[in-house]
């Protein structure tokens, strides 16, 4: 697929000045898109075939979270399979699982890996393949419990495959730090090393409680560049806000740059209202080298997608890091 032809894209409305802007048609996906679903949202997207295909975060009506394939023409029209993925024997005949949530695609030399916040006596980092997104062969877990938000990078990293992720607790977690692992197979992980903690409240109050990765990180001139989600607890509850970063090339343990302001925070209806209140969380990004669609989870609700110039955005992380 050419994305320079066929990248979902909206350009930037007239009188915007921001790095990043909404789809005036958000959202592109409804809570009630199957029939079994209350919500839709925190969803993973990548170029396939003639088109796009994904994983979708779907929440049943008994509120029983799992993961489901969908397929798309334009990036923004989808159907989503009905019945969640049934996971095959990968590289472990291990793979049980008491939920599934919040997934990340990502190519890698000749497949499709998947992550997602996996139930095993609490939360953990489950790993999938696929090669056509039919057959879905389930791997080891990366991590002990507790952990979410698993991102690989979308290629090795001297030899070994990397994943950013959010160690955390077994309950909504009042806390969260970035950390990179790597693995030589993807069974063992380790050389576990801290890139990112929140912010001081009086220096960046929209990530001062918690952050954690988003989309795959996107290699550019300047480095990897990654969009990820930061926290702050209000008097009405946490609020989740949008940020980038820039990641060394070689050592992406190395930060280089961070958002001081946030790029997209909980402003449009479908944000601020929804199952969880004033969300923005995202899980994919999809770029022709030029531009990027970031697809985003909206108030635990909807999905929506964002757009922006990688330039203009890299530029915006530099000029306003607080690094």
């Amino acid at each position: 697929m050419n994305l320079k032809e066929s990248l979902p894209w909206i350009e930037r409305p007239a009188g915007c000045t921001e790095p990043v802007w909404r789809n005036p048609n958000n959202p592109i996906i409804d809570r009630y898109s199957i029939p079994s679903s209350n919500s839709i949202f925190n969803s993973a997207v990548v170029p396939f075939g003639e088109g796009f295909a994904g994983v979708f975060r779907c929440d049943n009506r008994a509120v029983q979270m799992n993961i489901f394939a969908g397929f798309s023409k334009d990036g923004i029209h989808w159907e989503i399979n009905h019945d969640p993925i049934e996971f095959k024997c990968g590289n472990t005949d291990f793979i049980h699982s008491e939920y599934k949530y919040d997934p990340r695609v990502c190519w890698i030399e000749d497949r499709y890996w998947i992550t997602w916040c996996n139930g095993y006596n609490g939360p953990t980092i489950g790993i999938a393949y696929t090669f056509d997104f039919n057959d879905f062969f389930q791997c080891e877990n990366a991590f002990l419990p507790f952990n979410r938000n698993g991102v690989l990078f979308p290629e090795k990293i001297n030899g070994m495959y990397a994943m950013l992720s959010r160690p955390s607790d077994n309950g909504h977690t009042p806390f969260g730090d970035i950390y990179i692992s790597y693995s030589p197979d993807m069974i063992f992980w380790g050389k576990h090393r801290l890139i990112m903690k929140p912010t001081p409240f009086e220096v960046s109050a929209w990530q001062c409680l918690k952050i954690g990765p988003g989309t795959t990180p996107i290699l550019t001139d300047e480095g990897w560049l990654i969009f990820y989600h930061g926290v702050i607890k209000t008097c009405n509850g946490y609020r989740y806000s949008m940020g980038s970063a820039i990641l060394d090339r070689e050592d992406p343990s190395k930060l280089l740059y961070r958002t001081q302001p946030y790029l997209l925070a909980p402003a449009a209806p479908y944000e601020l209202v929804g199952d969880v209140a004033n969300v923005i969380f995202p899980c994919s990004a999809l770029n022709d080298g030029e531009r990027v669609c970031i697809y985003y989870g909206a108030a635990d609700t909807h999905v929506c997608t964002a757009y922006g110039y990688l330039k203009e955005i890299i530029d915006f992380t530099k000029n306003n890091s607080c690094v």
